[in-house]
């Protein structure tokens, strides 16, 4: 008999830790020192956003479509730390 692993309804805020939310308090009043500053980025990329995930829910498109805006807001994140600026044009 195969498995099949429960996957969270994706309005269920993610966990975080006591660490996670003092790195995004001093993210926010900018006072993070590096690590607080990645693990910050980290947690909202791939917690809040589950930038990562598998997001198709298998019964509700309406959940499949939340999924997939939280993982949009990741997915630009991503690209913007990710991107080289000297490729950003500038408006004219």
């Amino acid at each position: 008999m195969t498995r099949t692993p429960k996957i969270p309804a994706p309005w269920v805020p993610p966990t975080y830790s006591k660490f996670d939310v003092l790195a995004l308090q001093a993210l926010n009043t900018g006072t993070a020192n590096e690590s607080q500053q990645k693990r910050a980025i980290k947690w909202i990329i791939e917690q809040a956003c589950g930038t990562y995930d598998f997001h198709f829910m298998p019964n509700s498109q309406r959940d499949t479509d939340f999924s997939l805006g939280r993982a949009f807001v990741g997915q630009q994140l991503v690209k913007l730390i990710k991107i080289n600026p000297t490729l950003i044009k500038e408006p004219t």
